[in-house]
């Protein structure tokens, strides 16, 4: 595969840093040859239609006129707040790391990851909703089981799981992030008992205890019509070779402290199947990106959109959920005993806790506040003057495609 020759799409604005290839770029380009040759869902069409619109004149805007100066902002323009969007994600990312940081666990973590072996990947396509469901049920009630083990642990975890559903070159890859605690809280909960800082469950038993619950659960789903399959004798022969194999299970311990388990998780939670930061190119040949490795990948426009919208999650699915010690139903009782129990006096506040000179925290800040909390930068002061006495003027919506100007650095 030859190299793109150097592009817009290559570099970013060195105003902003916003890249001038877009993923909005891309759906303008190939969107009416894709429909032509697929039929789009409702979700589908959403989607699109909002990546699209996403900080355009489509979707209104505003500009700041200071009153003191006189200074008018370039126009800035609304954000659809799609979470397909790659441009949308990253305020929801911080509020939802300050809110998980008020429910840490002052102690080692591990990182685990779950994988559907790639037999599956066509029935998942066509399943996604129950095949997603089943994949952060089973890998959590994998762990859950493990750690009330009394040969084990004996207790309670806590977990917290993240579906991903690509892998580097965008392909279909089922698969589900999980933080672990270091250890379990007992049944009575009067003890909180740790795993060694190196070592949670063997994989391989994991791997086992995860292929069994998530075949079972496949056959039980297809007996009650709740899975549609092609040919039931074919699906069964299928099973029945899925669990002679090995299943993938991978386990580490995340580095640094309790703190930055969070932030390392908070980099996948929020995390969409292509940023536009990785976007090369767009020409005669289709689109270019670059894997995270550094490999270039070029697909013809319409097989990229493709693989792209194959990615898009069954509207309110969620795919953010806790489980054991961090379930919402435990919080309030043994969530704060583990606390109690690994803390016996209290520990610094948590990012949660900190409050700003002007009272905002990062959980309930709005989004300009959350700027200011997050980078310093105040959008409500004048940037020549220095002036606090803003006005902010809507711009009305308009259909337009016109993407708004690089911030000014």
């Amino acid at each position: 595969m030859c190299q793109p020759q150097p592009c817009a799409g290559s570099t970013e604005s060195a105003q902003g840093g916003r890249p001038a290839l877009e993923l909005a770029n891309v759906v303008g380009e190939y969107r009416p040859a894709y429909e032509q040759q697929h039929i789009l869902t409702v979700c589908e069409r959403t989607v699109l239609d909002a990546v699209q619109r996403c900080r355009t004149a489509a979707l209104g805007g505003h500009v700041e006129v200071c009153l003191r100066c006189g200074l008018v902002s370039p126009p800035s323009y609304n954000s659809c707040h799609n979470r397909h969007c790659p441009k949308c994600p990253a305020v929801a990312q911080a509020k939802w790391i300050a809110g998980r940081l008020q429910r840490v666990l002052p102690t080692h973590y591990f990182h685990v990851v779950f994988t559907l072996p790639a037999e599956l990947r066509r029935l998942t396509r066509a399943n996604p909703k129950l095949l997603y469901d089943l994949l952060l049920h089973c890998a959590a009630e994998t762990l859950l089981e493990l750690g009330q083990d009394p040969a084990r642990l004996g207790g309670e975890l806590g977990v917290t799981m993240v579906l991903h559903t690509w892998n580097q070159k965008l392909e279909l890859h089922p698969h589900a992030h999980g933080i672990v605690t270091g250890g379990a809280l007992s049944p009575d909960g009067q003890q909180w008992l740790p795993t060694r800082p190196d070592f949670l469950f063997p994989v391989r038993v994991m791997g086992k205890l995860f292929r069994g619950k998530l075949l079972d659960a496949l056959r039980c789903a297809q007996r009650s019509g709740q899975l549609r399959v092609d040919d039931s004798a074919r699906f069964a022969a299928r099973l029945a070779s899925l669990y002679r194999k090995r299943w993938c299970v991978y386990c580490k311990r995340p580095f640094g402290g309790a703190e930055q388990v969070i932030q390392y998780l908070g980099q996948y939670t929020h995390r969409v199947a292509l940023s536009n930061h990785r976007l090369v190119a767009m020409d005669h040949r289709g689109v270019t990106f670059r894997t995270k490795t550094g490999e270039l990948v070029t697909l013809d426009g319409v097989t990229f959109l493709d693989r792209w919208l194959c990615h898009l999650l069954p509207p309110r699915f969620r795919k953010i959920r806790h489980y054991g010690l961090l379930a919402p139903s435990r919080v309030a009782d043994r969530l704060d005993q583990a606390r109690r129990l690994l803390t016996p006096t209290p520990h610094p506040a948590t990012l949660e806790s900190v409050e700003t000179p002007t009272g905002s925290r990062p959980r309930t800040a709005k989004w300009r506040e959350l700027i200011r909390i997050l980078t310093g930068i105040d959008l409500d002061t004048c940037p020549r003057c220095g002036s606090q006495q803003l006005e902010h003027r809507p711009l009305s919506r308009a259909p337009t495609g016109a993407r708004a100007p690089p911030r000014a650095a």
